[in-house]
Parts: C-alpha cells; sequence; structure tokens
C-alpha cells in the first residue's frame, strides 16, 4: 500500500458513505470510470475486495472497514495538526530548544517556569554543556539559542545582555583567610585552587584574573569539572575556586560557604543570550527569546557583593 494516496482515501470514503459509484463520483466531482479506477487499483493492492453489492447499494467488506478505520485515524492526525498549526501562529504552543551553559542551570529552571506560567503549552528542549559545547550546538545550529557570557565571535551572532554575571572567590567558613580584608593576588600564590575545566568559560576567568601568579592544584583526584563537585571539595576543606556567584548564592546565605576579600573581585561579567544571525525563530522561541531578554535578569539569584570591578575584566569569556 505504498503506492496509497489521499484521492483513494477519499473515494473509499465517499463511496462506504453514499452507497453507489455514481453518487460519490457526482460528490468528488469525478467520472464514475475514474472514480472506479481508483477503488480497483486499491482492491487490486490490498488483494482484497472493499465491497459488496447489495440490494441496498455497496457496503464495505472487512477489508473495507479497516480501510475507513485508516481513513479515520488520518483525518483525526490531519485535524490536530492542523490545530497545533494554529496554535503555532499565534505563539502560544510549539517546541523551543534551549542551551544553556552550565553555570546558569542555576537559574534557567526559573526562567522557564516564569515563561511557561505564561505560555503553557510550549514545551522546552534544554541542553547543558560548558561554554565550548554550547558554542558547537549553536555554530551547528542544534538549539535555537543560548544563555552564556561573552558570545562566540567566528561566526555571526545576535545577542542581547539581560543581567550581570558576578565571579567570586570562595573558601570553607574555617580557612585561615575568611574575615581577612585586602588580601591580594600574592597572598594567594600558596594556596590550592578547585579549577573548571578546559572549555569552561570560568577557567578562562580563573587563567586571566591569575596570569603572571604561580598557583598550586588541590589535591583532588578527579576532574572537578562541575560546579558542584567544587563547591563540596571547597566545603570540604580541599581548595579555594574562582567561580560563578549565581553557583553559590544558597550556600554563601546558609554560611557553608564564605567570600574572600580580594582585590580586584568580584569580576564583573554578563548573561546574555545568544543567537545565529542567519537562525529564523518559530514564533514560541522568539516568544521565549523576548521573555529571557526582557525578564531574564530577575531570576538571576541575589548575593550581598561588592561592586563589581572595571570593564576591563567583563571581557573574559562565560
Amino acid at each position: 500500500m505504498r503506492n496509497l494516496s489521499l484521492k483513494q482515501l477519499q473515494a473509499v470514503a465517499a463511496v462506504a458513505r453514499l452507497g453507489t459509484m455514481t453518487r460519490a463520483a457526482q460528490e468528488l466531482n469525478v467520472t464514475s470510470a475514474a472514480l472506479y479506477a481508483r477503488i480497483r487499483q486499491l482492491e487490486e493492492e490490498a488483494g482484497l475486495l472493499l465491497f459488496d453489492r447489495t440490494p441496498t447499494g455497496l457496503k464495505p467488506t472487512d477489508a473495507g472497514r479497516e480501510m475507513l478505520w485508516a481513513i479515520d485515524s488520518i483525518n483525526t492526525v490531519l485535524e490536530t495538526c492542523a490545530d497545533r498549526l494554529e496554535i503555532l501562529k499565534g505563539g502560544s504552543g510549539g517546541r523551543v530548544a534551549m542551551g544553556v551553559v552550565s553555570t546558569a542551570k542555576y537559574f534557567a529552571p526559573g526562567i522557564i517556569s516564569g515563561f511557561l506560567a505564561g505560555h503553557p503549552a510550549v514545551e522546552i528542549n534544554l541542553a547543558v554543556g560548558n561554554r565550548s559545547h554550547m558554542v558547537e550546538t549553536l555554530r551547528n545550529y542544534e538549539i535555537d539559542f543560548a544563555i552564556m557570557g561573552r558570545p562566540p565571535r567566528d561566526f555571526a551572532i545576535e545577542a542581547e545582555l539581560f543581567g550581570p554575571h558576578p565571579i567570586v572567590l570562595i573558601a570553607a567558613p574555617s580557612h585561615p583567610f575568611a574575615g581577612r580584608s585586602g588580601l591580594t593576588r600574592a597572598d594567594l600564590a600558596q594556596e590550592s585552587f578547585l579549577v573548571r575545566e578546559e572549555g569552561s568559560g570560568t577557567r578562562t576567568v580563573f587563567e586571566e584574573f591569575m596570569n603572571g601568579i604561580m598557583i598550586k592544584r588541590a589535591r583532588l583526584g578527579i576532574d572537578a569539572g562541575s560546579n558542584e563537585t567544587i563547591k563540596q571539595a571547597v566545603m570540604a576543606g580541599l581548595g579555594i575556586a574562582l567561580i560563578s556567584a549565581h553557583t553559590v548564592a544558597a550556600e554563601l546565605a546558609s554560611a557553608r560557604l564564605v567570600l574572600l576579600d580580594v582585590q580586584g573581585l568580584p569580576i564583573r561579567r554578563d548573561w546574555y543570550a545568544v543567537r545565529r544571525a542567519d537562525k529564523v525563530l518559530g514564533p514560541a522561541a522568539a516568544a521565549f527569546w523576548d521573555y529571557v531578554v526582557k525578564d531574564g535578569g530577575r531570576w538571576l539569584p541575589q548575593s550581598a557583593l561588592a561592586p563589581c570591578v572595571s570593564p576591563v575584566t567583563a571581557e573574559f569569556e562565560a
């Protein structure tokens, strides 16, 4: 039945409803011979008769009733498709593929929740990864847009800033530097640092900030490739870490971590919504993009921080 056409299905449905070839042909505005040819071709492909001739007209056989069931199913699917297309036109439904750098996963669910409150029919597919991964997903058209720090510069993009992103230095409350003020980068030279993996924006910021200062790596025999691993290790007293303030708001509030007062910190960065310049957003994705740009900032975690430093350090990548 690979050559089945909608015209053939319409012919079967009309004959079953009207009971004669003549009346069905008139309704479909074709000749009786053409209609008969359509039905006959279907019967030959199926190897079964679709209609029995009775005194009261043509009646579907078991095979004909199976065909009618298929027709009803197809009509239902087409009606559903038409309804969904109407929803898409209005932006109230549809699917959005969104990517976020791993640091943004601490507030991205809040943004999604806020958007879905006004667009409950939209489905969000969320991808999380480090900056390098998010750049590649954008480059390869795998997502509609991403949330990250400074946008990539090696292909055409559109970016909108929607909120600040401070980078801080954290330690366990029992650390000797806890409570001290005016620390310098040189004071940190003998400290054990926990750092993110290559490709992470936070790793780039760390390397820029500590440029020229010899550091020690923490004696931690695992790949500290996630913010959660780093936070737990710092709380356990295994080292200190430069990290996004938005990933440690809860731990700072509960005094499980403390901020170290170091000259030049916190570092000011920013959050951006980023998409390819040639990416055409559907209505749902366009509505979500607008929401992130206009309202994304209010979902950022709040913490009591000193003023961020000069815009020079804002050039570091996320």
